[in-house]
């Protein structure tokens, strides 16, 4: 049997010198981010602009693609606006932010300009994250894959990455070489992204070409399938969201994360939803104090739960942990789970209007809220 990392190299090789293994297809279109879904920043994070993909940097988050990947070589070119900035380019990724985490599951290629550290660089990194695997090669005792050799141009130049994903194994040319590898990564088939985090900047030239699956995957090595989730909160500001009473002053908009001093009233959504499925990450921040997370929600919420049995086995994080609260409505029919735990099976609620807002309260204590999802059922 050939060692994977054979074949890699000779499917590089077949690829430089075969007309047919280069026929690459766009990812973007040029004119909009048509195909592409906005997981978790402002509508304006992402744009075209002159062809390019222009990212402003903020709020710290992701665009993926519509439709998940397996086998590939993807080609992009990219640059960073201001020295030291930080982006990155995920494969196989989850649709939707892992628990209290602006960024999915995924294997990220780093797109770092300028900076070098004991556990890090900027000439082409590898490391899969937020409950990612892969098996690094030129390793520094973790599952982070370092590049062989420094091929990377400063801001703002242009770099090129050439990108091979084949049966879990990775091959990251920059500008021209090969030398960052791979292999046995888990998930293995999933969504391509961008990553926004804190730099503008731009990315062009993505284009694809899809390899054949040479096997059937295992259900755990497919990332979450993507099933209609939107982002509530922007990551710059309160839009969809109207303040209650003094509650201006009492939250702020810190990045990805949203935060009540707990001092003031609540927040309401500006919008109705009908039966739908409402995810929602929260934690306190005080590792000493902790309050009742059944009062965090009200309106059409607040009373499904206040009705959760106090006595439910705990499935809450301890305080400064983040925690995923996961609604579904359809109809007077309801269920609760909390992270992973489903706290009731279907309990109906007579009464319960169609439609309602969504209110976040801060409960009299500080909290932080990240991750706010919604998705329409039909």
């Amino acid at each position: 049997m050939r060692h994977p990392f054979t074949f890699v190299a000779a499917s590089l090789a077949i690829a430089a010198i075969c007309p047919i293994a280069q026929e690459m297809v766009p990812l973007f279109n040029g004119h909009d981010l048509a195909g592409w879904v906005n997981v978790n920043c402002a509508p304006e994070t992402f744009r075209m602009t002159n062809g390019n993909v222009y990212c402003t940097g903020f709020p710290t988050g992701i665009l993926r693609t519509e439709r998940m990947y397996q086998n590939f070589i993807v080609e992009l070119e990219w640059r960073h606006l201001k020295a030291g900035g930080n982006s990155g380019f995920y494969i196989w990724s989850d649709p939707v932010t892992a628990r209290g985490q602006p960024f999915t599951r995924a294997v990220e290629v780093q797109v770092l300009d300028g900076q070098e550290g004991a556990g890090y660089t900027s000439d082409g990194d590898v490391f899969p994250i937020h409950g990612a695997k892969m098996v690094p090669k030129n390793g520094r005792g973790g599952d982070r894959a370092f590049p062989t050799e420094r091929r990377m141009k400063p801001s703002p130049e242009w770099n090129h990455y050439r990108v091979e994903c084949v049966d879990g194994d990775i091959a990251l040319a920059v500008n021209g070489k090969v030398v960052t590898r791979g292999h046995q990564a888990t998930p293995r088939k999933g969504y391509i992204g961008l990553e926004s985090e804190g730099s503008p900047a731009e990315f062009r030239n993505l284009r694809i070409h899809e390899l054949p699956a040479s096997r059937a995957l295992a259900p755990n090595d497919i990332a979450e399938s993507a099933d209609g989730f939107r982002p509530l909160y922007t990551g710059v500001d309160l839009r969809g969201w109207r303040a209650d009473g003094d509650a201006g002053s009492s939250w702020k908009v810190q990045d990805w994360t949203l935060s009540a001093n707990g001092t003031g009233t609540g927040l309401t959504s500006t919008v109705e939803y009908g039966d739908g499925v409402l995810i929602l990450d929260f934690r306190w921040p005080d590792k000493n104090r902790t309050g009742d997370w059944r009062q965090l929600l009200s309106t059409r919420f607040g009373p499904l739960l206040a009705g959760v049995n106090p006595g439910t086995p705990k499935a809450e994080k301890p305080p400064g942990e983040w925690n995923r609260l996961r609604v579904t409505l359809r109809g007077d029919r309801w269920n609760m789970n909390l992270n992973g735990t489903d706290l009731n099976a279907g309990d109906r609620s007579p009464g319960i209007p169609a439609k309602g807002t969504i209110a976040l309260r801060p409960g009299g204590l500080p909290v932080q809220f990240s991750n706010l999802y919604w998705k329409d059922l039909d």
